[in-house]
């Protein structure tokens, strides 16, 4: 096979991006959620029920990631496990076409929703971990805000693709643009809305393509004889002596927060704007458009930024954005914004949550970007798959606690939007830690038990 250029490998690296991102647009925020809220009714119920799927599937990152990651390294070919979990990705995602309204099963839709969310986080340990193989330390911080803008278009031109040719409102059966679903699909079983879950898996297979042609693995394959009880041992040996490399500990730490938090907005931002401003998924899925484009506008921006001024300064000033969101939605209602009273037909509520929405999106795009060019400073020198492990183990340690939280609020109080607000804390405790960070890292500390 034919050497593959620089710039090709790049462009085939920022294609995973392109390729995963509707599993976040699409499923677990602005299309597929929503629809979980139509076919239970309840708005509470909906969102303590999504809670307590998207917390179970975290626990089983939570404890895998760091494993595999060690594994990764160990065994070498990153490429062979991104094609194991891609597997799981389409199957998991292409299994929601079922999740139909009259034979509609909760355990089971959210089963293979866990699936292809599984799959979807574990192949991203091993696309993240190549980034530092792309260019120089001074190129990633761009590199990085580059893939994830990237992402984010393909992300909006599938949510595009759904609103205006497939998803249907609940009470019109019309799409977006004033027509019945394409194909041919029934829009009173709500086959539009449900073709969500073929067309990400679809969506994804064929993006994948350019990622696999283009993008080599300079890890060597290596013999797996002991290869898993080594790198069992490596991950608790990282761990331990995590205390002794106090910059990284500090960033797992400040980054199992943050991200926790802004995964938290992600996955309960449809679900919460169908239950409380009562929107269709056809409105949800206009202020998905909204945050999609300044999510891209400004990760290119942060790019920018990241690479001028390294990623700690962006990280902080992102969490700031994002913890004034997270106050001011438990303040946006149908019948008030910010504490003064609106009539039921005021558009006001919408109008504030738009700009949420925006500001979501804007301040997302960037802190997940200037998060993983931080990671690669942070990250232990040969072995940035458990690296990458151990990151997504941050990000998803306390991930099954906050949906789970929200699960619990929202069950007690009974209001979507007391139910939210576990999210304010993580985005203040994220903030405190990130302060003990280093932004250079600190890699002459490790002395990880073999």
């Amino acid at each position: 096979m034919s050497e593959v250029s620089a710039r090709k490998r790049i462009w085939g690296w920022f294609f995973f991006d392109w390729a995963s991102q509707p599993y976040n647009t699409l499923l677990i925020t602005f299309i597929f959620a929503p629809y979980i809220k139509d076919l239970i009714g309840d708005g509470a119920e909906a969102q303590a029920a999504w809670g307590f799927g998207i917390a179970a599937a975290g626990v089983v990152i939570a404890i895998m990631a760091p494993i595999l990651g060690a594994m990764a390294d160990t065994f070498g070919n990153r490429l062979r496990w991104i094609w194991l979990f891609s597997i799981m990705y389409v199957c998991g995602s292409f299994g929601l076409w079922w999740a139909a309204p009259g034979s509609f099963n909760l355990t089971w839709t959210l089963t293979l929703f866990a699936i292809g969310m599984i799959g979807m986080e574990f192949a991203t340990i091993f696309t993240n971990s190549m980034l530092p193989d792309l260019g120089n330390k001074e190129e990633l911080g761009r590199i990085s805000g580059n893939g994830w803008a990237f992402g984010y278009v393909g992300g909006l031109l599938a949510l595009v693709i759904m609103l205006t040719l497939l998803a249907e409102n609940a009470e019109t059966g019309k799409t977006l643009i004033g027509i019945d679903p394409i194909l041919g699909l029934d829009a009173e079983q709500r086959e539009g809305t449900r073709s969500v879950g073929p067309l990400t898996a679809i969506w994804y297979m064929v993006f994948m393509i350019p990622f696999f042609l283009w993008v080599r693995d300079p890890k060597p394959a290596r013999p797996a004889k002991g290869a898993t009880l080594k790198a069992i041992k490596d991950v608790v040996g990282t761990v331990k002596n995590l205390p002794k490399t106090p910059s990284l500990f500090a960033y797992l730490s400040s980054s199992m927060f943050y991200r926790d938090a802004l995964n938290g907005m992600y996955t309960f931002g449809g679900i919460y704007a169908a239950g409380v401003l009562e929107w269709s998924v056809v409105d949800v899925g206009i202020f998905g458009i909204l945050a999609i484009i300044a999510g891209a506008i400004f990760a290119w921006l942060g790019g920018k930024a990241d690479t001028r001024f390294g990623p700690k300064p962006v990280i902080t000033c992102c969490i700031w954005v994002l913890c004034g969101v997270a106050i001011s939605i438990v303040f946006i209602s149908r019948e008030s914004v910010f504490g003064v009273a609106v009539g039921p037909e005021s558009s006001l509520p919408d109008q504030a949550f738009y700009v949420m929405g925006v500001l979501i999106g804007a301040a997302g795009g960037v802190i997940q970007s200037a998060s993983r060019t931080m990671m690669v400073r942070q990250a232990i020198p040969d072995r940035t798959a458990e690296s990458f492990g151990l990151y997504a183990l941050a990000g998803k340690a306390t991930s099954f606690i906050a949906p789970f939280l929200i699960g619990v609020m929202t069950a007690i109080s009974g209001s979507q939007q007391i139910g939210v607000t576990p999210l304010i804390a993580l985005f203040l405790l994220g903030l405190i830690l990130l302060r003990w960070v280093n932004p250079a890292g600190d890699h002459k500390q490790w002395d990880v038990a073999s």
